[in-house]
């Protein structure tokens, strides 16, 4: 059974969600691929609309932030719980929040082991390769009209 069958998502601020949020991301981004902590978490977070992806247990298992300027960043799932829609749900729901205040496309930092995932999301790559957190990155935009 795909977790997007019985995950709730919640949107919201900072103060609303930033626990559960900074959860996710500390595993994902400083744990497994060694982000230091004072680049992951930033100035932004109080400033973006937050989803938060949640198993039927009420664990936090995935989360995604859109900023003010429609990058759409931040996007983790714990290991455990990708591959079963969790970051499709989160997606799609950041890009419906962006839709409803008005912004006309969304853009992302993909790295590039995600690039297909994005790209099956509708998101087109362009420009070159970069490095983020030394990781690699490309930069992706999706038209939402």
């Amino acid at each position: 059974m795909k977790v997007e069958d019985n995950a709730r998502i919640r949107t919201g601020d900072w103060v609303l969600l930033g626990e559960d949020a900074t959860r996710v991301r500390y595993a994902v981004f400083v744990e497994e691929q060694k982000v230091p902590v004072d680049i992951e978490l930033d100035a932004f977070d109080p400033q973006c609309v937050h989803a938060v992806a949640y198993a039927p247990d009420g664990t936090a298992v995935g989360t995604g932030r859109l900023l003010p300027d429609a990058h759409i960043g931040r996007m983790a799932v714990l290991r455990e719980f990708r591959g079963r829609g969790v970051g499709s749900l989160i997606l799609r729901r950041l890009m419906a929040c962006a839709r409803q205040r008005g912004d006309a496309e969304v853009v992302l930092s993909a790295q590039t082991h995600a690039r297909a995932f994005y790209a099956a999301h509708g998101f087109v790559p362009e420009g070159d390769l970069y490095l983020d957190a030394g990781i690699e990155h490309v930069l992706m935009r999706r038209r939402l009209a």
